[in-house]
Parts: C-alpha cells; sequence; structure tokens
C-alpha cells in the first residue's frame, strides 16, 4: 500500500542519513555519533555539531546535561538560521527551508527531520560536488525564471516549495548527467533516474569501475544478481575507495527505491573521480567531452550576461551610501559571488583549437572577466585607502606589494639584462619593506589597528590569494 511504502522509504533515509551525518560527525572534536535520529536531533547539539563540521565554521551552542527545551529550540533556531544565511551555488539566492521550524525538530517529527537533513546533505554535498564538475555549469545558469520571480509571489508557501523543486532539479539534473556521461554511456547502460535504474547493482559497478577499472570486471557484472553486485560494489566502495557504506543491498533491491538516498550515496563518488580532462592511460585524450559545441556556446553566452550584469551590480553597489563597514561587506560578497563562480567556469576557458586560440565567445567571456576583476581591484584599493588615520597609507602599501609580487620576470636572451631585471625588482621590494616598517611603527599607535587584520586578511585568505 502508499501508506506502507512512505513507511519503507522513510525508514530507508532514516538509515541513509545517519550514516551519512555519522561519516562526517567522526570528524568533529571530540568525535560524535547520532544513534536515533529523530531523538538525538531534538536538542540541536549534534545538528550544529554536524554544520561545524561541513562548514568550517564555530557556532553558538546552549550545551549540558541541564539543558531544557527552550534551549533546543534556540539551538535548532541557530541552525535554521545559519542554513537560510548560506547561499545556494546554483541559484545565488538564500536557501528557502519551507515548512521547517525549530519546534517541529524539537519534537523529533519525522518527516520534518528528513526534511532538514535533505536540505543540508542537498547543499553541502550534492550541490557543493556538482557545481564543481567542469562542464556541468550550464545547469547551474539556468536561474533566471526563479530570479524574475515577483517578491510577494515568491513570499507564499506554494510558490516558495516551487523554487526549491527547481532548484533540486537542478543539482539533481548535474548528477544524472555525470552518471550518464563517465559511467553508464562506457557501458552501454540505461541510468533514466535514481530509482529503478540502480535496483540491479550494474550502474553502481559502473561508477565504481569510471574511478578504478582495474576494480570491476563488466562482463561477470552483467551476468550476477542484483543482490550480489549491490553488495560487491558497496563493498569495493568502501574498501578501496574509502567511500562510506550508506545503503543495503536489499533497500535498493525493490521496486521503488528511494530517490534521495541514492543521490546521498551517489553524490559521495564524485570526490573520488579523475578530472576529466586529464587522461588516465598514456596520455591520450579519449575523454567524451560532456556537451557538444552549440551547448557549450550557450554557456559562455549565458556567463557573459552574468558577468555584465555583476559589473553594472558592482559599479552601483560602490557607488551607493553606507558607511565604511557596511561598504567591506558589500565588497566581501560581490568578490565571493566572482570567485566562486570563476572556480565553476575556468574548464570553460580552456583553449579548444589546435592553435591554442579562444573561440569568439571565450575571448569575449575572458574580457569581461578582466573588466569585473578590475572593477573589484580599483573598489578594494578605493577602500583600503578611506581607511582611518595610518591604516589608510597602510591599506595603499599593501596593494603596491601586491601588485610587485605578482609582476612577471620577462627571461631576456641575454643572462646580464635579466639578472638586472632581477636586481632591480629586489632592490625595489627593499625598499617597499623598508616603507612598511615606518608604516607599521605609525600603526601600532592608532587606537583601530584591528580593522584592517579584521577585513583585510581574512578576505585575502577566503579567496587563496597569497598572504602578505
Amino acid at each position: 500500500s502508499k501508506g506502507c511504502l512512505c513507511y519503507e522509504q522513510e525508514a530507508v533515509q532514516k538509515r541513509t542519513f545517519t550514516k551519512w551525518i555519522n561519516s562526517h560527525l567522526a570528524k568533529h572534536k571530540p568525535p560524535l555519533e547520532v544513534n536515533d535520529l529523530f531523538e538525538d536531533i531534538k536538542d540541536g547539539v549534534k545538528l550544529l555539531a554536524l554544520l561545524e563540521v561541513l562548514s568550517g565554521q564555530r557556532l553558538p551552542c546552549e550545551q549540558g546535561r541541564q539543558i531544557k527545551r527552550i534551549h533546543w529550540v534556540s539551538n535548532i533556531g541557530t541552525a535554521l538560521k545559519f542554513l537560510e544565511g548560506r547561499k545556494s551555488v546554483y541559484r545565488g539566492s538564500p536557501i528557502k527551508l519551507v515548512n521547517i521550524h525549530a519546534t517541529d525538530i524539537a519534537d523529533g517529527r519525522p518527516s520534518i527531520v528528513l526534511g532538514l537533513i535533505w536540505t543540508i546533505i542537498l547543499y553541502f554535498q550534492i550541490e557543493e560536488l556538482t557545481s564543481n564538475l567542469p562542464a556541468l555549469q550550464a545547469l547551474s545558469n539556468s536561474n533566471s525564471s526563479v530570479e524574475s520571480l515577483p517578491s510577494s509571489e515568491a513570499g507564499s508557501p506554494p510558490m516558495k516549495r516551487k523554487v526549491v523543486n527547481k532548484f533540486q532539479g537542478n543539482a539533481k539534473k548535474a548528477l544524472l548527467k555525470w552518471v550518464q556521461c563517465t559511467a553508464a554511456k562506457h557501458h552501454g547502460i540505461q541510468v533514466k533516474d535514481f530509482g529503478p535504474s540502480w535496483r540491479d547493482g550494474v550502474a553502481f559497478q559502473s561508477v565504481v569501475h569510471a574511478i578504478r577499472p582495474d576494480l570491476v570486471d563488466m562482463e561477470v557484472v552483467r551476468r550476477r544478481s542484483n543482490r550480489e553486485n549491490l553488495e560487491e560494489a558497496f563493498a569495493l566502495a568502501e574498501n578501496e575507495l574509502g567511500i562510506p557504506r550508506l545503503l543495503d543491498a536489499e533497500d535498493v533491491d525493490v521496486d521503488k527505491p528511494d530517490e534521495k538516498s541514492i543521490m546521498t550515496y551517489v553524490a559521495q563518488f564524485l570526490k573520488h573521480y579523475p578530472n576529466p580532462h586529464q587522461s588516465e592511460t598514456d596520455g591520450q585524450q579519449d575523454e567524451v567531452p560532456l556537451f557538444k559545441p552549440r551547448e557549450e556556446r550557450k554557456m559562455l553566452r549565458e556567463l557573459k550576461v552574468f558577468l555584465d550584469q555583476l559589473e553594472r551590480d558592482v559599479l552601483r553597489a560602490q557607488g551607493a551610501d553606507g558607511n565604511l563597514t557596511d561598504k567591506y561587506h558589500a565588497f566581501k560578497s560581490f568578490r565571493v559571488q566572482y570567485e566562486m563562480k570563476k572556480k565553476q567556469t575556468e574548464p570553460l576557458l580552456q583553449p579548444v583549437n589546435r592553435d591554442c586560440k579562444l573561440s569568439v565567445d571565450q575571448a569575449l567571456v575572458k574580457q569581461a572577466w578582466e573588466r569585473v576583476s578590475a572593477r573589484l581591484l580599483d573598489w578594494h584599493i578605493h577602500l583600503d585607502k578611506s581607511l582611518p588615520g595610518p591604516l589608510g597609507v597602510i591599506g595603499a602599501w599593501l596593494h603596491r606589494a601586491e601588485m610587485a609580487l605578482r609582476e612577471d620576470i620577462s627571461i631576456q636572451h641575454a643572462h646580464d639584462e635579466t639578472a638586472n631585471i632581477l636586481h632591480r625588482k629586489l632592490e625595489q621590494h627593499r625598499v617597499t619593506v623598508e616603507d612598511f616598517k615606518v608604516h607599521r611603527a605609525a600603526e601600532k599607535t592608532h587606537s583601530e589597528n584591528m580593522t584592517l587584520c579584521n577585513i583585510y586578511y581574512p578576505y585575502y585568505n577566503h579567496s587563496g590569494q597569497q598572504q602578505r
């Protein structure tokens, strides 16, 4: 019956999600473990610990033997607020938690608890991992219909649910596309969904084979039973690839396997999948491209539209009123958007022609990147120079030092010319360092000497730039 099916799927999700949570809580200090998900999540302590491990951030938590329900609700509220403050990689807008309230989690309501954990898995694992796959970014760009929703409509629960499902669909499509292009295609396997397509275990075996071909003989796989294939695939993944065993064979070998549980498990393989732009064999580029040229052109043009809009938004924000702290926060927000998008789309800007020249679309996108980068750099320099007292002088110095460190040194045909260039660079660097000592002494006497440390350095650490 339908009710029985829902109960069975709920039980499978509970087991799978618990194992997924424990694989992450094992990294917590001290390590933690969830035994009964619906009970152990009620006080919010392990929920906050999970989010700390996944995000690398510290979150305030009420804990101890004496904490009461009011503290439970407070902890869960902290977790929900943290989640709603995160931005979806696909949509670029904050995550929406639909019909999930702190009191429901404190009551241990199964459907609500599972809904919350699924949202966390979707954002912190499936979305994060699929968005970093080369050539799969077209799916992350299809956000126009979400962005264009009127605010009044977007506020109503039915519309919220529609938006969440659209976002989920993008991550789901990306994961399915990865399976189809990297594993199933090579073996003529039809993987149309995250349900019945996985029942016989052949799809799981093909994913393991895509990562480590030496582990799986696909001819043998085709002759075996469902249970044998499932059991062996899960064992190989755990013992040879270090992928936690989240599923049981009997959970998958059913008429309607649970989609969310299979997606959670399959997404873990992405961490181990080699870069498809690198050959696994003798240097031959035998990988099949994930998208055709027409699709790639579409992706590049959508990216160009995104960058042009970002440039306009940066200029508008730079000219807006507000105090220095607000402007720094606005700048950091734009810079993070820029860095995330750049990391996702760099593979699209690799030359495809034999003469190593970029296509027209690639060149236009590259120019757009450079314009946005220059706008952000100008804004950053202006903000640092605007800092009060000696801090503004030090801000300007830091940028001069940064530019000096980034400059390329051209190698000349005559070695003595190269040596002279190096000597001049070293002399400039020595003068710059001496200059800094003077400014540093002035900064120590200034009452606001922490402003620059708190605002300037974390940004550079975050974006991966060289720290001064």
